[in-house]
């Protein structure tokens, strides 16, 4: 069955909106419709081995509940049964509420809890008082769902089909809830291609997504694997914040016969709910561009307290964004590179690769990962690929085990080009990757070659030494009537008394007005003599305060020094210089800085807290840089021509208007 056709049935599953408006919010519609197409998607897996349920159900009626579960879920050859005589179908119009109340709880627990998670009760209730229930039933009976007319992953585009006009009815983000088909299965195809070593008959596999949604990113690899290798057993683990679409993942393990046990509801930066995991391959979209302010407290404790043992180690990103958080807790879920190693996939926006200067939490967590040789490649993907943002999106790919090629690179992959036009948006996206294009991607990738497209990098390649620039402070000073009026201004001098301030104002007075002093010590004598009938006596930051007002800036004034004779910097031209790492910064000073300005001089002060060398080191990595095509400016020959010819055609409508 096609997408097209996925569609379709996905809009007439919805059509059951119709029976809702005017009852119903608009934001209500999902929250019917979602657990109602659940419900009946398990009841179609169902209905193969119902009878043998049934009968076992019987049978089994005086055993222990344990013993009973066990012995209902081999008759039904599933992860959940429902033991219960019902169907959707065969509820009374008279007693609807009841009689799904009572079907919903005869299954077995852990699909009970799905419905739970949606409130399915409230809405019964609901629908039942707006006497709408049976009809809404009867038109979900009326709809196959079943295993061989829809394949799991069919069910997973209806459901995000679903998901996405509930959003839309809502004003909510449906990209908050799930990854578009095409995203997921690219990603998934970069993280798992050429990994046919780890995927061997009779091994077990674990794949994790902290950020699972619908559960997308599992499904898809969980078949990845299955279709290049048989006899793998497939193990997924995830976590979801929101109850809905951890409902609606949870449901799709029970189908495909995964323990549920290993999907977590839950914010995974504050409570980590698998801890102990380590995946072989990790998979995940966390939401871009959301601040983490809500777990900060819990996150900073972590990292106050237990430091490179816990998450976040290497640093913390500014509580505007926190995809690189969801970065380091996949990389803290790594196998030792012993046991195999592990690979990522995480989609992120542009800021990870280049926010935040020398020092910053942002950089410090790219050093730690680059210096760490994680990063194998980032994909640059086309714009407009997801239903929530247009913005520009990358894959990045880490292995904590590299090829011996690939040991101290990172591969940069331009894909921008690499999309097709999508006959209708939906939402924000109007664009995909086509089979043929993620196809070619995923080689691009698996060449590791140099191309217009790809580009290999050494790990130091993005980094820099910050160092500090700095030159010499030079005042010149005057008591005129200008800077006098600013010695009111200056806060220290605030302090004194009104009567002491003017007394102030008038010693400085005496000074002659129209001489400009280049000395600064000149200047201090000449000022402490003025200041000495003061019937108070100035304090040192006062008496600092008094030289900053009547001072200006001037580069023929003499250099001021401190009590050792060493120039004192001046802070309003202090300067950064990038470095690139490896190169000797002061070798760099000689040749790109002290040519155009002689008296600098470098800060060996600011050293690195890390290695101690002079110098913040930092890491950015600026993708479009690599990538950039200089388009010269057409000739002014051209564009004058195309001028008069437009000048032309005015010239003629106005002609012709006047004729």
């Amino acid at each position: 069955m096609n997408t097209e056709n996925h569609s379709q049935t996905a809009a007439f599953i919805w059509s059951v909106a119709d029976l809702l408006r005017g009852d119903f919010k608009q934001s209500q519609y999902g929250r019917v419709i979602l657990p109602f197409t659940l419900l009946r998607r398990l009841e179609c897996v169902l209905e193969p081995t119902r009878e043998q349920l049934l009968a076992e159900a019987n049978a089994s009626a005086n055993q222990t509940d344990a013993i009973r579960e066990r012995l209902l879920l081999r008759a039904s050859g599933k992860e959940f049964f429902n033991a219960s005589p019902l169907t959707l179908a065969t509820l009374s119009d008279t007693q609807t509420a009841d009689d799904l109340l009572s079907y919903v709880q005869s299954f077995s627990q852990a699909a009970r809890e799905i419905f739970e998670h949606f409130h399915f009760e409230d809405f019964v209730q609901q629908l039942a008082g707006a006497n709408l229930l049976y009809q809404v039933v009867q038109r979900f009976a009326s709809i196959d769902l079943s295993p061989e007319r829809i394949s799991n992953f069919g069910m997973g585009i209806i459901f995000e089909e679903l998901i996405r006009k509930f959003a839309e009815s809502s004003n909510e983000t449906a990209g908050e809830h799930f990854t578009p088909r095409d995203i997921v299965h690219l990603t998934t195809s970069l993280v798992l291609t050429g990994q046919e070593h780890k995927l061997k008959p009779s091994s077990i596999i674990t794949i994790y997504d902290p950020t699972a949604g619908t559960g997308g990113f599992l499904s898809e690899g969980d078949e990845y694997i299955q279709q290049v290798s048989q006899g793998v057993t497939v193990s997924l683990h995830g976590q979801e914040l929101n109850p809905e679409s951890y409902a609606i993942c949870k449901a799709d393990m029970l189908i495909k016969g995964q323990g549920v046990d290993n999907i977590k509801l839950g914010n995974t930066l504050s409570d980590d709910q698998l801890p102990t995991l380590q995946a072989d391959f990790m998979l995940a979209n966390p939401p871009f561009g959301v601040e983490w302010k809500k777990v900060q407290k819990d996150v900073l404790k972590e990292h106050e307290e237990r430091g490179f043992d816990g998450r976040f180690g290497p640093g913390l990103p500014r509580v505007s964004d926190g995809s690189l958080l969801f970065l380091l807790h996949l990389v803290s879920k790594m196998q030792d590179p012993k046991q195999g190693g592990s690979r990522i996939g995480i989609i992120l926006n542009g800021s990870p690769l280049f926010t935040g200067g020398a020092g910053s939490g942002e950089s410090e967590i790219r050093r730690y990962l680059l210096q760490h040789d994680l990063v194998e490649a980032i994909v640059a993907l086309p714009t407009d690929m997801f239903y929530n943002t247009g913005i520009a999106t990358y894959v990045w790919v880490l292995n904590n085990n590299k090829p011996t090629e690939r040991r101290g690179k990172v591969q940069l992959i331009n894909a921008t080009d690499r999309y097709s036009k999508m006959r209708k948006s939906l939402g924000s996206k109007r664009q995909y990757v086509d089979d043929a294009n993620s196809e070619s991607i995923v080689r691009a990738y698996g060449a590791f070659e140099e191309t217009e497209e790809s580009k290999i990098f050494p790990v130091d390649a993005f980094g820099y030494r910050r160092i500090t620039v700095e030159r010499p402070l030079q005042l010149n000073f005057q008591a005129s009537p200008e800077r006098l009026a600013r010695l009111e201004e200056e806060k220290p001098l605030q302090k004194l008394e009104p009567e002491q301030l003017q007394a102030l104002v008038q010693a400085c007075g005496s000074l002659d007005p129209k001489q400009v002093y280049k000395s600064r010590p000149a200047f201090t004598k000449a000022l402490k003599a003025a200041l000495k009938p003061l019937a108070f006596k100035l304090g040192a930051p006062q008496l600092k305060a008094v030289l900053n007002a009547l001072s200006e800036r001037d580069p023929e004034a003499e250099i001021c020094t401190d009590k050792h004779g060493n120039p004192e910097p001046d802070t309003s031209l202090r300067d950064n210089e990038n470095v690139p790492l490896g190169e000797c910064i002061y070798e760099y000073f000689e040749r790109e800085v002290k040519p155009h300005v002689p008296d600098a001089w470098i800060d060996e002060s600011k050293r690195d807290p890390l290695d101690g060398e002079v110098g913040i080191v930092g890491f950015e990595i600026p993708f479009n840089r690599h990538f950039y095509k200089f388009v010269p400016p057409r000739p002014l020959e051209e564009i004058d021509a195309d001028l008069k010819a437009c000048t032309d055609r005015i010239k003629a409508m106005i002609q012709e208007l006047s004729a």
